[in-house]
């Protein structure tokens, strides 16, 4: 089959490889009729890379049709029409049973002392072939996959792999108050969706955070007060241009929606970049001991956020040096909650959204779709924000 590989820093090929199979009984196999290509795939394609091997298959985004089921798989059958989630989780132990699925503790990456594995996302989390490709086996399929109707267009479900539980958990941990008020700190794919699920779950004003053009248009045109960080001469005036919105205190949460390739973080992109340009040898242990984040967007949300506030984490960072401000954030009364989406906890508060209209406008989200085939010029066409792409789907 055909399947997009990671090769070395910004470069990605699209190789044939081996078909994948059954392994275990409770594995599937589907055939992919979308993917997407996620901000997350980007830190593998730059920032990432002293934890990749080259012929890794990325993505991990899909939906499609089922081909075959295990032995223990009773509740697929072949042509059943699934959505993937993107962590791999049993749906029966301890961490699982709390809804805490990228805790799982049946899939768990113990040797390398992280949680939950994850498809097409580095052997910290545990190397398993990723979903832009033709193919893809499932692991635990007794329990991930997310059956959904036959008719509407893929667009309609494809995000419930990961762009919708993101989002919802994101302003789930937001915990904003009855008539409060949510920042959003920048406005790619998820912190678009942040936004949308806001609105509609009644968040009586929410501000976006960008300096990208298309982003701040989009999401503005939803509804959302938008600030464009470029005509602001410090990031001081963009904080109180917000606080004097909000009675002076600040919104009552804010959600980081940017993660570890913030703008405005000079040195630690450039400790970053040093980094993925070293010998594979010297780099991991380097980035697992001494890996930084660029913190801009996250020392924004301190400084925004209200006392007593909460600072909602969507944004992946995977810093193991980050200097933090201990005392603003004890000072300031702050919570934080953070981690990687729990999918299946919130798949069926998120599923009416989808089959009763399409209120968060999901199957005009994707601005681009492309062929599979077309992988490596969608890779650099995302990094460099080219031709006001925000979402782009794939189809083998």
């Amino acid at each position: 089959m055909k399947a997009v590989t990671w090769q070395s820093r910004r470069h990605v090929r699209v190789e044939d490889v081996p078909d994948p199979r059954i392994e275990e009984p409770t594995d599937a196999v589907i055939r992919i009729t979308s993917t997407g290509l996620c901000g997350s795939d980007l830190h593998l394609y730059e920032v990432l890379t002293p934890f990749m091997t080259p012929g890794d298959i990325l993505g991990h985004e899909p939906m499609g049709v089922v081909e075959e089921v295990g032995a223990e798989v009773a509740i697929l059958k072949r042509g059943d029409r699934v959505v993937v989630p993107f962590q791999i989780s049993c749906g029966h132990c301890f961490m699982c049973s709390a809804g805490l699925t990228t805790q799982c503790e049946t899939t768990q990456v113990t040797g390398e002392g992280m949680g939950a594995a994850l498809f097409g996302y580095t052997r910290l989390y545990g190397s398993v072939p990723g979903a832009q490709a033709e193919y893809l086996r499932v692991p635990q399929a007794h329990f991930g996959p997310i059956k959904v109707p036959a008719g509407p267009p893929d667009d309609r479900f494809v995000y419930l792999s990961d762009v919708l539980p993101t989002a919802w958990q994101a302003v789930e941990y937001a915990a904003v108050p009855p008539g409060g008020t949510l920042a959003v700190l920048g406005l790619g794919p998820i912190g678009d969706m942040c936004c949308r699920i806001a609105k509609a779950r009644r968040v009586e004003r929410v501000f976006g955070v960008d300096l990208v053009p298309e982003r701040l248009a989009r999401v503005g045109r939803r509804g959302t007060d938008t600030y464009d960080l470029r005509v602001f001469d410090e990031e001081k005036a963009l904080v109180q241009a917000i606080r004097d919105e909000t009675g002076g205190r600040g919104p009552d949460a804010v959600i980081d929606a940017v993660g570890t390739e913030a703008h405005g973080s000079a040195a630690a992109k450039l400790a970053q970049s040093a980094t993925s340009l070293l010998p594979r040898t010297l780099s991991g242990p380097l980035a697992e001991r001494f890996a930084v984040d660029r913190l801009a967007a996250l020392h924004m949300a301190i400084d925004l956020v209200r006392r007593g506030g909460t600072i909602s984490l969507s944004g992946v960072y995977g810093g193991m040096a980050d200097p933090m401000p201990m005392l603003i954030l004890f000072d300031k009364q702050i919570q934080l909650r953070m981690g990687q989406a729990n999918v299946r906890r919130w798949t069926d508060a998120i599923m009416p959204y989808l089959t009763d209209g399409d209120s968060l406008g999901v199957e005009d989200f994707a601005t681009h779709r492309m062929l599979l085939s077309d992988a490596p010029h969608a890779y650099d066409m995302f990094q460099h924000k080219q031709d006001g792409a925000i979402k782009i789907l794939m189809q083998p």
